[in-house]
């Protein structure tokens, strides 16, 4: 079957399937867009992506075939799984929606399909547990179908390294699978294919480029901790060390979101069955998942300086998302602010217009304040730096009182720019 006459659809349509889904709409005819939350599906009819990721006119003029029913899989015979691959509270790997995905799929998978996964997961999974569960679930043996690999490498909030301008990592689990799935990846992918040596490499691949990413923040937020005990700007010393040619422009943060918060700990779970104890992996994780705690308490080591009890301080947190500029809450550290807080009776106010209100209350149980609420601030933590926040720093730091400290986490801030009234600090 020639790669023009594959029917395809993409089951998943988050932040990674909706730009794959419509991608492949726009190169080829009947491709249906699936997704289990049918609020997702009607939202995406009328035009509405809560993720900002897609604009209303390319929703309306595409031939994606959007749908919640199982049922219009059918003619399906090339499958791309575009689902999450979150972790459970103990931070093993969860493969419940990956698994539930392929049970779908296998209701319906016919002789010579193609699945390919680009959900992130260990070397290894997609043969020793999606390829079972399709098999199981079909009633074909192995050889009937063929599984491949192509990891997502989708930006939230990026809209210049989209799905169509990065270089993809395709894998099959055969020669002629390979093929297949180079070839129609790379006509809708303008930057190229990259083929991998197996699906486990691709897989393999896929866990170190989010696993070096948070290693380097880890780096970058122990240099901050440093850095503060010495009485230095960390920002300051990161632009002297970048007028080296090599030098990697990593900053410290808040570490969240879907991938890496995450993916680390899908890598060190396989390692880990294999006998092996990671170190390194595992201690950038203890690093960037304690900020959010580090962070909270320097706060109270503020408040502490000043006379009325802490129960009685004002404190306002402007952003929850996990990353600016995008409404994505998914794994933000945020909440590990709030909740450190609340520890020592301090109930900050928190106010992010990006977020859905009704979302941020199921997930974190948190009820957001609006911007009005933020006023005669004793502490205004500025920790996710949105367009919106930066467009007037005036107000912004207005909130705050005469005497009252600006935590600037990521440094978005210059401190040249902020009043002699009050005081300033940053990673």
């Amino acid at each position: 079957m020639g790669t023009s006459q594959r029917n395809i659809a993409v089951v998943g349509l988050g932040y990674v399937g909706l730009p794959v889904a419509l991608a492949f709409a726009r190169k080829f005819h009947g491709v249906v867009g699936f997704d289990i939350d049918d609020k997702r599906v009607a939202t995406l009819r009328q035009g509405i992506d809560w993720s900002g990721e897609t604009d209303a006119e390319d929703l309306k003029r595409t031939t994606l075939r959007l749908t919640c029913s199982s049922e219009d899989l059918v003619s399906s015979d090339l499958y791309i799984v575009c689902v999450p691959t979150p972790v459970h509270s103990d931070r093993r790997p969860d493969f419940g929606p990956l698994i539930g995905a392929s049970k779908l799929i296998g209701q319906k998978l016919k002789k010579d399909d193609i699945v390919v996964y680009e959900s992130t997961v260990y070397p290894g999974a997609t043969e020793e547990i999606c390829g079972p569960v399709l098999a199981n679930e079909s009633g074909l043996s192995r050889s009937d179908f063929k599984l491949g690999y192509s990891p997502e490498r989708i930006n939230p909030g990026d809209r210049e390294h989209s799905f169509e301008r990065i270089v993809k990592v395709v894998a099959g689990e055969d020669a002629e699978s390979t093929k297949v799935i180079a070839e129609i990846y790379g006509s809708v992918v303008e930057a190229g294919v990259h083929i991998a040596s197996s699906i486990k490499v691709a897989e393999a691949a896929k866990v170190l480029e989010n696993t070096q990413r948070d290693l380097n923040i880890a780096l970058m937020n122990e240099l901050a901790l440093i850095c503060e005990r010495i009485g230095i700007r960390t920002k300051d010393v990161l632009e002297a060390a970048g007028t080296k040619w090599n030098f990697l422009r990593f900053t410290p943060g808040l570490v969240g979101g879907h991938c890496i918060g995450v993916d680390p700990y899908y890598l060190t779970a396989k390692a880990e069955q294999l006998g092996y104890h990671p170190q390194v992996i595992l201690a950038g994780r203890r690093i960037n998942d304690a900020m959010g705690g580090l962070i909270a308490r320097r706060l109270v080591s503020f408040l502490g300086a000043t006379p009325q009890p802490l129960s009685k301080a004002r404190v306002g947190i402007l952003g929850l998302t996990f990353k600016e500029n995008v409404p994505d809450i998914r794994n933000s550290k945020v909440p590990d602010i709030v909740t450190e807080l609340s520890s020592y009776g301090v109930k900050p106010l928190v106010a992010d217009p990006l977020v859905d209100e009704k979302q941020v209350l199921h997930e974190y149980g948190l009820k957001l304040s609006s911007l009005d609420d933020l006023r005669d601030l004793d502490v205004l933590v500025l920790a996710v730096p949105h367009r919106a926040f930066l467009a007037d720093t005036l107000d912004m730091l207005s909130r705050l009182k005469a005497g009252g400290t600006v935590m600037d986490v990521k440094s978005a801030l210059e401190p040249s720019a902020i009043p002699s009234k009050l005081n300033y600090w940053s990673l």
